[in-house]
């Protein structure tokens, strides 16, 4: 039932008869098994957004309404619905308004109906299938006289036929398992055992299978399903159905050198269809809702501005740059157009896979019908498999895109051939990280027998299975065969809200539990290194020691300072030295990725002189500051604070306060103001003989630098004004007193 590429006309049609609803205690009638089966099937069609055409139509009905109908021929067939796209009113159809019927109607007359239906209503449309898809039990009499004339237009017109029974149909005697009879342990189950079928159904199937193999031959019998098999098939919504779209271009290699080329996409990553919208909570109607947007002024009237005289801006640390659509536009990068020209060429080791990024993956070919492209990429691509080398390429979808730097690289198979591009990263999109090495660390030195074991869990939890004999490979969980459960979930729950408007939404889906599961084999077969590794590896519970609370933790004076508070203070932050060494492991020098944490372990494991890392520390600062970037601002304060912390701690205040006074004559220098108010915010000063006894700065001294950013707001100010005075505007200057 599940078709893809190209457009079809679908007509279901389906036996509504009172003797469909008949089943045995416990079981589901194969009325409701057949429109659980029609549900899944169109709702499928409608979140895939399929642009085939669905038709319904409805033999046993009490009344009569199909273009055939007569007076004694086509009775009680009602075309329930003409082709069109199916949508959620069809569902609800499907699920409230088909009703069983007291009438007995020929399903051969039906179909003649559905192949009229097709016939007239793809007249002057583009259809690449015309489809039947019946559902029946066959316990109704039927007339096989015109069945040869059913046979032969069905052939001349092209139209396909599936049959859907409760019970399934073998090869051989009629009935019994179809070959793939473990598809059919449904918890469903066959409405009717074998043994239940009555000599009407089995007329009806022997008529059926002679339909079917007259059509499609032996494989025709393929093309009838048991309602148990097709809800199993069938559980899964169909993934999104997206055209292949070309795209033409010039591979270029230096300036002789063009093929033509077509690239097409072969992995891009899906996303859930933007469509959600605001509607009225009571009609649900979109119109209902008017979303208006007003600009104010921060002030107290909150005067409104009209959106012409508005511009959009970038915030800068904490200046905001205006920026309008023209220098936007200005801005962006123009390029000729569209462009894959290779770069250079580089072996294929040199490229790894971590390096692989973007949303998609284009599969290159030469263009169609042109020998000269086809021969001279071929040659490329053989060229390139055989020196094991790959193409450095410079790629940019149309004149409007920033261009990208990939990796073309061959892909040869027996079908065909051609060029595979990748994204690669540039320098900003790099992420470099430091971790502390294992093997330094003697307390997570592995034994022997620990690594078999974790050897021995790898291997028990391989996903590829491997048959020597038969030299073949399986994949035993192959992930571009398992839909996206985030997909699934959101159908589910939309279609349950579409026709249960006032119900809970329902739990996830079994199938899509068991889908994300490792497979059984694999589970099974872990099972004893996993128990090796729970051996070897124990696990204990650290309980947190009491603190013993001695007299003078009880008694002492919370107000005192002097060396007991130092003591204490001291030992806390030991604590805290400890923990960030484990985490360091072995640090020789101050490094750019955690310079202040780097610090902080050097100086308190006296592995350099305090000069010597503050020294390497503060080189870091600068080269922050150079960037003139808010994210490596915070990484200097982080840097500054630890700094001060420690000067206070080894009585080395004196380095700290000497470079304080410099970083304030280089953020002069280097117009730095704006950081420097971070670091006046941040409550960063000179370190005065209250904070250590070594110091000689006085609190008032230290306050002098926190006047330099009161000068500098100033001396900015004092800029705009003459600015705004030189463009005729009236200014008013106000000091951080708030006086004119």
């Amino acid at each position: 039932m599940a078709w893809s590429g190209n457009k079809a006309a679908v007509v279901l049609c389906m036996d509504v008869r009172f003797a469909m609803s008949n089943s045995f205690p416990g079981e589901e009638s194969p009325f409701e098994l057949a429109k659980k089966v029609m549900t899944m099937f169109v709702q499928r069609q409608v979140f895939a957004e399929s642009k085939d055409e669905i038709a319904l139509v409805l033999f046993g009905t009490d009344g009569t309404e199909n273009a055939l109908a007569g007076e004694d021929q086509y009775q009680n067939i009602t075309v329930h619905r003409h082709l069109m796209l199916p949508d959620f009113d069809l569902l609800e159809d499907i699920e409230s308004k088909i009703q069983p019927g007291s009438q007995q109607a020929d399903f051969l007359d039906a179909l003649i109906v559905c192949m009229d239906l097709i016939q007239q209503e793809t007249v002057g449309k583009k259809f690449e299938k015309r489809h039947i898809e019946v559902f029946t039990d066959l316990s109704s009499p039927f007339s096989g006289d015109q069945l040869d004339i059913i046979i032969h237009n069905l052939k001349k017109s092209g139209i396909s036929l599936q049959f859907f029974l409760p019970f399934p149909v073998g090869k051989e005697d009629g009935t019994g398992d179809r070959g793939d009879g473990h598809l059919l342990s449904d918890h469903h189950g066959p409405s009717f055992p074998l043994k239940g079928i009555s000599e009407q159904q089995k007329e009806g199937i022997q008529m059926v299978k002679k339909v079917m193999m007259s059509l499609e031959g032996e494989d025709g019998l393929e093309e009838i399903y048991s309602f148990s098999e097709s809800l199993r098939q069938l559980c899964v919504f169909k993934k999104i159905e997206r055209r292949s779209i070309p795209w033409p271009c010039q591979l270029t290699i230096g300036s002789n050198l063009s093929i033509k080329i077509v690239a097409y996409k072969s992995i891009l990553q899906e996303k859930v269809k933007k469509c959600w919208t605001v509607v009225d909570a009571r009609t649900q109607k979109k119109e209902d809702i008017q979303k208006e947007t007003v600009y104010c002024l921060n002030d107290d009237d909150e005067t409104e501005v009209p959106k012409e005289d508005t511009i959009q801006g970038f915030r800068y640390g904490s200046d905001i740059i205006p920026f309008s659509k023209v220098d936007e536009e200005q801005m962006k990068y123009k390029s000729e157009g569209k462009c894959f020209s290779v770069l250079g060429f580089c072996r294929s080791s040199q490229v790894h896979m971590k390096y692989f990024m973007g949303n998609q993956v284009l599969k290159v070919f030469a263009a169609k019908d042109d020998e000269a492209a086809a021969v001279a990429l071929s040659s490329l691509i053989h060229a390139l498999d055989e020196l094991d080398m790959v193409a450095v390429v410079r790629y940019a979808y149309d004149r409007r895109a920033n261009p990208q730097v990939g990796v073309a690289f061959p892909y040869i198979r027996d079908a065909y051939e051609c060029l595979m591009y990748v994204q690669l990263p540039f320098m900003e999109d790099l992420r470099q990280y430091m971790f502390s090495s294992l093997k330094n660390n003697g307390k997570c030195t592995p034994t022997e027998a620990q690594l078999s074991a974790v050897d021995a869990l790898i291997d028990s939890m391989s996903l590829v299975k491997k048959d020597e004999e038969e030299g073949t490979i399986e994949d035993l969980f192959p992930t571009s065969k398992i839909p996206n459960p985030q997909f699934q979930r959101l159908f589910q729950c939309l279609l349950h809200r579409a026709l249960h408007p006032q119900e809970p939404l329902p739990p996830i889906q079994r199938h899509v539990l068991d889908m994300l599961d490792p497979p059984s084999e694999v589970t099974a077969k872990c099972q004893v290194p996993v128990s090796k590794i729970k051996t070897l590896f124990p696990l204990t519970e650290v309980l947190k020691k009491k603190d013993q609370v001695t007299a003078q933790d009880i008694f002492q004076d919370n107000h005192e300072e002097g060396p007991t508070s130092k003591k204490l203070r001291t030992e806390g932050e030991e604590a805290h030295f400890s923990i960030s060494s484990l985490a360091e492991g072995s640090v020789t020098r101050v490094g750019s990725v955690n310079p202040a944490e780097n610090f902080r372990v050097l100086v308190r494991q006296k592995k350099t002189s305090f000069e010597e890392a503050s020294h390497q520390l503060i080189n870091h600062i600068e080269q922050f500051l150079d960037t003139n970037e808010t994210l490596y601002f915070m990484k200097s304060m982080d840097c500054i604070r630890v700094f001060r912390e420690e000067a206070i701690q080894f009585s080395e205040e004196q380095h700290f306060n000497s470079f304080l006074k410099a970083l304030r004559e280089k953020v002069e220098v280097k117009q730095l103001n704006h950081f420097w108010e971070i670091v006046i915010q941040d409550g960063i000063t000179l370190i005065t003989k209250d904070e250590a006894s070594g110091s000689s700065v006085t609190a008032e001294e230290a306050k002098k630098n926190e006047n330099l950013t009161l000068y500098i707001k100033n001396i900015f100010k004092w800029h705009l004004l003459i600015f705004g005075e030189k463009c005729g505007r009236e200014s008013v200057h106000t000091d951080d007193n708030g006086e004119n």
